[in-house]
């Protein structure tokens, strides 16, 4: 009886995921279709794949599944691309493996332009030391798994991504340091009118920057060895995940673009860490955002000589344009110098 119960429940449970999965995908798909008839242009779904969480699956054998899911993203996403049926590609992700997998299956069609659009970090939850805390007593055997369950659903809590300096994240930094992103839309959280608007923003470039048009940028000549560095580059400064010293050779290969540990290690000798954040400081991604994120370590990274500057990217204006942050002007999108540190600690 009890495993029954256990069952119907996990299936409900499943059930509701999917639900939830669904609901996401087709509001985002409907977003994009009428950012795109705005235009006069037509949206559609290429394709799409389930994606493993590394977090949920620590301590399962899931987790080796880790690699595999990324190279199912992007054998997906070639799949979806391969009816010859579009002019460019919004790609939409965050996490660990999608974004990696995504990169990985566009650049087959290097012909044509693409833009990474994300979906922006959820609000804070629990704090970070308290967070800790608590896992820390659970592992000592002093609180029961009632009182941690309860301690990561109020840390992991709404859409978007994990508030930690993780993969998902350092996603989203290289992502900018590429020029692949509208500038400073890694994060800036779900359901804001300034995410939605970055959104419109990017299903309006994509349109403007296909071969019919006279600003053709195809992926091909964004992804190339500069913007690669500067992917490697961004992740030494901001202390990102070491997971990409596996996704960054792997993206450059699939660009005809050889990178190994050898060049991640000689880049470390000479890039200063600009950015401390959680767990690497005290503050979370959103702290970081509001500090002035990843339009002042750009800026940084440019005004010392440490970063490419002379890449081309998805934008009209240059890579200098990754470094001003996005807001809103009444109903205007606009973007704005950061002005100094709002944190030095971080």
């Amino acid at each position: 009886k009890e495993s029954a119960t256990s069952r119907s429940e996990a299936e409900e449970n499943e059930g509701r995921c999917r639900r939830i999965q669904e609901t996401a995908n087709e509001q985002a798909a409907g977003c994009v279709r009428r950012h795109a008839r705005a235009l006069g242009a037509t949206a559609q779904v290429a394709g799409g794949v389930p994606a493993m969480c590394d977090g949920i699956t620590q301590g399962a054998e899931g987790m080796e599944l880790s690699l595999f899911s990324r190279d199912t993203i992007a054998l997906a996403t070639a799949v979806g691309l391969s009816h010859a049926m579009f002019e460019g590609a919004l790609l939409l992700g965050i996490c660990d493996k999608i974004v990696p997998g995504l990169l990985i299956g566009m650049l087959r069609f290097g012909h044509l332009p693409a833009i990474l659009v994300p979906a922006g970090p959820m609000p804070s939850g629990l704090p970070n030391r308290e967070k800790a805390r608590i896992r820390q007593l659970f592992a000592e055997g002093k609180i029961g798994h009632d009182k941690l369950l309860e301690a990561e659903s109020a840390s992991y809590h709404a859409p978007g991504t994990c508030t930690f300096y993780g993969t998902a994240n350092s996603n989203q930094m290289m992502m900018e340091m590429m020029g692949l992103h509208v500038p400073g839309a890694a994060f800036v959280q779900p359901g804001a009118k300034l995410r939605q608007e970055l959104s419109r923003a990017a299903t309006h470039r994509l349109a403007a920057i296909g071969k019919s048009g006279d600003d053709y940028r195809p992926l091909a000549r964004v992804v190339d060895e500069k913007s690669i560095v500067n992917a490697a580059i961004g992740l030494l400064a901001t202390g990102g995940s070491t997971n990409h010293a596996i996704h960054i050779p792997a993206m450059a290969r699939s660009a005809g673009i050889r990178f190994d540990w050898a060049d991640l290690a000689e880049l470390s000798s000479v890039v200063p860490l600009v950015a401390r954040v959680y767990p690497n400081g005290s503050g979370d991604v959103n702290h970081f955002h509001e500090a002035g994120g990843i339009g002042y370590v750009i800026g940084t990274l440019l005004d010392e000589g440490l970063a490419h500057s002379d890449i081309m990217t998805i934008w009209d204006g240059g890579f200098e344009s990754y470094s001003r942050e996005p807001g809103m002007d009444g109903e205007a999108l606009t973007w704005r110098d950061p002005g100094p540190s709002g944190d030095s600690e971080m």
